[in-house]
């Protein structure tokens, strides 16, 4: 007979919980807790799950990324693989020590205040109390995760791998100390990579500055001076050069001729680069190498000078001038442009929109700056990077990722490493006080969380190279090109074999998500409103291979009512048989070779929609093959089986419901995981294993 705790309608806040812990309890998220009888594939299976920072909480990226994961580790389990998907969380150090910073801030303290080592110890204590709270809501929304093998890069374990790294990479001499132009936050105090930056449209200017010829030549009478064009004319002041493209017939003549530098009065050469755009402008570009990486460059080659007229904390300094020490940037600014006009040497103010890089952390303006900084050479881990991918050992899922990935390899500079922060990996060296970029260290998960650099490792033996990485299109170079390369230097050979980048999920208008605007859908909202099967199913059934989902909250509803449709269906049918006296022992039994044609076409769609959702699922297409489960379910099986089974009782119909029913709680299970856990206790137990999270995936052969 059945319970009658069925027969209420499905309640997910009254099951949810329950049920995870009933998950959890059981030790299967542990693959070596298995149960002996299950008979496992030789193969292991494993995802790294890309760690969230501990300054995280869940959005619906993370959801999204989450619930594809889970729905491949879910069917493998199934599918009789041993299977670890690898929880774990990133130190963030930039991240991290902004928001312990701002929470001093209130008590009116800064970290200078107290010191390195009790500042250290106050984001120890916050990682304690707030840096798991993105695990936990993972749980919220299902997550099977092996809990017990979660890693944090600042472990113990994880800081010896990121020293062995170092150390490899210092003693082959691919890491070297250098003074360089760095991405320069004055805020944080620390240099950022280029992909830290963030960039923001904004309305500006475009000043054409006069540049006086030092000397008249008998055929340039004419010609008193170069126009230069710059948005900072503040930077003037550290000019160093005029470059002109050398193909630019304009400036022909003029190459190798000595301006005289407007204000400081310094002579200074005209050359020749093919890094300037002619069509920027005049043609013609001011060159400041202590403040542009392109200018640096640009003086690397023509052996400039190099003066140093802005500091750390984005002020001028005694270098641009007495007139103009200590002013900050955009004071010096405004200056500069009144000493120009008051020469006569301004000729023109244009409107100009500008692309502003931004610290991606604390949002204020990055002051390119020359500074001493570790770096790591990239030119022959590029290559390997660039060879996994071409020779299809690693493969992008769309694969038109791969023109991002190869654009930023075809063009990489050296990595900046070293980051002047207190939080995070120090660089291993004595008297070295930096630390390294967040980066450099989870460029080593895949391996690190396994055990390496122990190579006789259990865990990195079996579970690596690992399976899948799903991840977001914007960490395409931040952090998948470099686990590739780092994988390929350390453990010879590729970190996974497909990359997964899903959709961007935008606003029902198609806009990018803000907290801040007020336009971000936070999904535990929607696991408190819905449920979680329901919010799953919302976040997948919209999956459908595009690069970006215009999220609309009335699929997660739909996901509720097809909850509800579910937990019905089981009812009907486990009510229908509990009132018979069929006695269901063995439901291979079941065969196509039935006598109502009914019986025969409803066993025939199964095995067809089985055998497509297998498919779809092993070329990572989750919502179609969602869309197909859900229509045979609704339609097929509900709207036209059932209503048949009403008016024909036999034992034939009450088998093939039985048959249906235990079927598609199966393909269902990666999915929606805890109605169909739920309702699959209520089957007779003699046909299915303790738990459905283990049972055996369908293999249909009606």
């Amino acid at each position: 007979m059945i319970s009658k705790k069925l027969l209420k309608p499905y309640d997910p806040k009254a099951t949810e919980d329950r049920i995870y812990k009933l998950w959890e309890d059981s030790g299967y998220f542990n693959p070596d807790k298995l149960p002996k009888s299950q008979k496992l594939k030789a193969k292991s299976y494993c995802i790294a799950i890309p760690p969230p920072n501990v300054t995280g909480s869940l959005h619906m990226g993370h959801a999204l990324n989450a619930v594809i994961q889970d729905i491949l580790i879910r069917q493998k389990r199934m599918q009789g693989y041993k299977t670890l998907w690898l929880p774990g969380t990133d130190h963030a150090g930039i991240a991290t020590q902004n928001v312990v910073e701002k929470e001093l801030k209130k008590q009116g303290l800064t970290r200078h205040n107290l010191g390195k080592e009790k500042f250290l110890a106050k984001i120890w204590k916050w990682r304690e109390k707030y840096g798991n709270i993105i695990l936990d809501q993972l749980k919220k929304l299902g997550a099977s995760c092996d809990w017990s093998r979660a890693r944090f890069t600042m472990d113990e374990e994880y800081v010896k791998a990121v020293e062995a790294a170092f150390l490899h990479y210092y003693k082959k001499g691919w890491i070297y100390q250098g003074n360089r132009v760095v991405n320069w936050c004055p805020r944080c105090q620390t240099s950022l990579s280029d992909l830290e930056l963030e960039y923001e449209e904004t309305k500006g200017k475009l000043y054409y500055i006069k540049y006086p010829l030092k000397s008249q030549i008998a055929n340039l009478k004419s010609q008193k001076y170069i126009v230069v064009a710059t948005t900072r004319p503040e930077t003037m002041l550290g000019d160093s050069a005029v470059a002109v493209n050398p193909k630019d017939k304009r400036y022909k003549n003029l190459i190798g001729k000595i301006l005289v530098l407007p204000i400081v009065n310094r002579g200074i050469p005209v050359v020749a680069d093919s890094a300037v755009e002619t069509e920027f402008g005049t043609g013609a570009v001011k060159v400041t190498p202590a403040h542009d990486i392109i200018d640096f460059e640009i003086s690397e080659r023509h052996k400039l000078p190099s003066y140093q007229i802005i500091n750390n904390f984005g002020r001028m300094t005694a270098e641009a001038g007495k007139n103009y020490d200590g002013l900050k940037t955009l004071e010096a600014r405004e200056k500069v442009i009144g000493e120009l006009q008051k020469q006569n040497l301004l000729e023109k103010i244009e409107d100009y929109n500008l692309r502003i890089s931004k610290c991606y952390r604390c949002g204020n303006v990055i002051e390119p700056q020359m500074s001493k900084q570790w770096f790591l050479k990239m030119d022959k881990l590029a290559e390997m990077a660039k060879k996994a991918v071409k020779g299809g050992k690693v493969k992008f899922h769309p694969r038109r990722w791969e023109k991002v990935y190869f654009a930023w390899l075809d063009n990489i500079k050296d990595w900046c490493i070293s980051r002047q922060i207190w939080w995070g990996h120090k660089i291993p060296l004595e008297g070295v006080n930096d630390v390294l970029d967040t980066w450099f260290s989870s460029a080593l998960w895949p391996f690190a969380t396994l055990n390496w650099p122990n190579k006789k490792a259990k865990d990195l033996k079996e579970f690596y190279p690992t399976q899948v990485l799903s991840t977001a299109r914007d960490i395409i170079n931040l952090w998948v090109a470099r686990m590739i390369f780092s994988s390929y230097e350390f453990m010879g050979k590729e970190p996974f074999k497909d990359i997964l980048i899903h959709p961007t999920i935008l606003t029902k208008e198609g806009k990018r998500m803000s907290k801040s605007l007020g336009t971000g859908v936070d999904p535990m909202i929607l696991i408190e409103k819905y449920g979680a099967d329901a919010t799953r199913f919302g976040l997948i059934y919209q999956t459908m291979g595009g690069q970006d989902i215009h999220f609309n909250e009335d699929h997660v509803l739909a996901g509720k009512k097809f909850c509800n449709k579910i937990w019905n269906i089981s009812r009907f049918v486990l009510e229908e048989i509990g009132k018979s006296k069929l006695q269901i022992t063995n439901y291979k039994q079941i065969s196509k070779s039935r006598s109502q044609k009914e019986d025969k076409q409803i066993l025939e769609k199964l095995e067809k929609i089985t055998q497509s959702v297998n498919k779809d699922l092993e070329s990572y297409k989750f919502g179609r093959a969602l869309h197909t489960i859900y229509d045979f379910v609704w339609h097929d099986f509900a709207d036209n089986y059932i209503e048949y089974s009403k008016s024909n009782k036999s034992d034939e119909t009450l088998h093939t419901l039985y048959f249906i029913l235990y079927t598609i709680l199966k393909l269902l299970h990666p999915f929606m995981p805890f109605i169909t856990e739920e309702i699959w206790s209520f089957l007779p137990t003699d046909l299915r294993c303790r738990l459905l999270i283990i049972e055996k995936w369908p293999e249909i052969q009606i």
